[in-house]
């Protein structure tokens, strides 16, 4: 699973700036010109024009079931996030708790791609993240093959990254991997198939697919999972070759909801799932690797933070693959700004207070 599949959010001028950090207030995560560069050139468009990023607007924040800490006032921290929806919605929501807590916040969110933002991480240029399991693990773990089940490639992310400076808190049940989804409408003709291994059961001229040209070629893509479920990719018994089609990114949710295939390659958390009304298959098998997504801390921060963990830990619960499909659809379908959705998402869970 690689980030371009994400569509990137809209940027748009927020209503209030976040100030620049004071003179004399301690920031937990070291400044390293080289951190400091990483980011810079992805933001040199605005602030070259005198502006600051439009990520750095997040309303105002009042207590709920996370108030104040004695030990963050006048301490800085510094949220980051990758540029795709889903991670400007989860950095905003690490930074609303943040300054829930009381601490001030150093807005490092919309970072362009996963190495930068696990390079400002790993070498203390940001206290926090959200990270995916998967893609540590492959990505920046140079790990050969995902581990399906949730728990354990959690607890190899974690033990792995310990020797990184990085701590891992428990995961959200959030796990946006891979997924074959059915137009909902037409279940009744494939019999209420639920699971990939019911697909073997349908006749051939039924097992039509749209896919990626990147999840027709990938080691956790197309064939294998054929191969997964009993059925051979070519083979006039299984998937002949014509059964499958590729499409562009994206385009693959259009034609599966109209019928071009039965089944087409989706996202977990991607909020066209609800909006076209698709039904997602079980992986009944556990094919596709585990990508949940975690909060994780520069570890110096969090042994100077400690609580820091428990804010998270009541945060973590609510972040689910339901839930992001529906914020990530409020962006990328209606327009509205990552910090108001996750703001309304802190609100309505009852972590913070609103402030007119």
């Amino acid at each position: 699973m690689t980030e371009h599949r994400h569509s990137p959010a809209r940027n748009s001028l927020g209503r209030r700036w976040l100030g620049r950090r004071s003179p004399g207030r301690r920031s937990l995560a070291g400044r390293s010109l080289a951190a400091t560069a990483v980011v810079a050139a992805g933001l040199v468009a605005l602030t070259g024009c005198g502006l600051q990023p439009a990520t750095a607007y997040v309303p105002d924040v009042g207590p709920g079931t996370i108030e104040p800490l004695a030990s963050a006032e006048g301490t800085m921290i510094t949220i980051t996030s990758k540029n795709f929806t889903e991670q400007l919605i989860l950095g905003k929501i690490a930074v609303i708790a943040a300054r829930a807590a009381g601490f001030e916040v150093e807005d490092k969110t919309n970072v362009p791609g996963s190495v930068p933002v696990r390079e400002l991480m790993t070498s203390g240029g940001a206290d926090m993240t959200w990270e995916y399991t998967g893609t540590a693990w492959l990505s920046f773990l140079a790990e050969p093959e995902g581990i399906p089940d949730q728990q354990e490639q959690y607890e190899a992310v974690r033990d792995a990254d310990e020797a990184n400076g990085l701590t891992w808190l428990e995961p959200a049940p959030l796990n946006n991997t891979y997924a074959m989804a059915v137009r909902t409408e037409a279940l009744p003709e494939l019999g209420d198939v639920s699971t990939l291994s019911e697909m073997a059961a349908l006749p051939v001229d039924q097992r039509t697919f749209c896919i990626e040209a990147e999840f027709n070629s990938r080691a956790d893509g197309m064939n294998p999972m054929l191969e997964a479920y009993d059925l051979e990719r070519g083979s006039a018994e299984g998937v002949p070759d014509d059964n499958v089609m590729i499409f562009d990114t994206g385009a693959v949710y259009t034609a599966t909801d109209r019928g071009t295939c039965n089944f087409g390659e989706v996202f977990t958390t991607d909020g066209r799932i609800d909006k076209l009304d698709l039904t997602i298959l079980e992986d009944d098998r556990g094919f596709f690797p585990a990508y949940n997504v975690a909060p994780v801390f520069y570890t110096e921060t969090l042994e100077q933070h400690p609580e820091l963990a428990d804010i998270f830990a009541l945060i973590s619960p609510s972040i689910t693959d339901e839930t992001l499909r529906e914020l990530n659809l409020r962006v990328d379908d209606a327009g509205e700004e990552p910090a108001e959705v996750a703001y309304d998402f802190m609100v309505t869970e009852g972590f913070i207070t609103s402030i007119e």
